[in-house]
């Protein structure tokens, strides 16, 4: 009698920030400037595989607000997980679920941690929009495909 098909399993186990920082370069001025922002904000990701089924997935979010030319701030954040897959044999879909999943699982903790860091430098409440990381994912996959080898 063989075991019967494992269930699909994405297990988030652990949760932490693993660099943060905030640069206000024109402070304590900047407080006295009006308050309208340019905002540029980047989103990367990055993975680590330490065994088969667990791997460290790193979402990066990096803030520059500006007035005029002046960086008012600069926030950025590596929020880090450890995720635990199992029942999953397909590369494809390991890498899919890394991509979308466990990046949607990290994204409100970064989310958080970026809000935190800002107001705590005096500014006014950042909220970042959602993202939709399995659209992402397919762009990824269509720009890939695309590309010459």
């Amino acid at each position: 009698m063989s075991d019967p098909v494992a269930p699909r399993q994405v297990v988030l186990q652990k949760v932490y920030v693993k660099d943060a920082s905030l640069e206000s370069p024109q402070a304590p001025q900047v407080f006295a400037r009006a308050w309208q922002p340019q905002l540029d904000i980047q989103v990367t990701s990055s993975l680590a595989t330490l065994n088969p089924e667990q791997h460290q997935v790193l979402l990066s979010v990096t803030v520059t607000a500006r007035l005029e030319q002046d960086v008012a701030f600069l926030a950025e954040v590596h929020q880090a997980g450890l995720f635990l897959i199992k029942g999953v044999g397909d590369e494809g879909e390991r890498r899919r679920l890394l991509g979308t999943e466990c990046l949607t699982i990290l994204y409100p903790f970064v989310r958080e941690a970026v809000a935190d860091l800002v107001q705590r430098g005096g500014f006014p409440p950042l909220l970042l929009q959602p993202i939709d990381f399995a659209a992402l994912y397919q762009e990824h996959l269509r720009k890939s495909e695309a590309a010459p080898h």
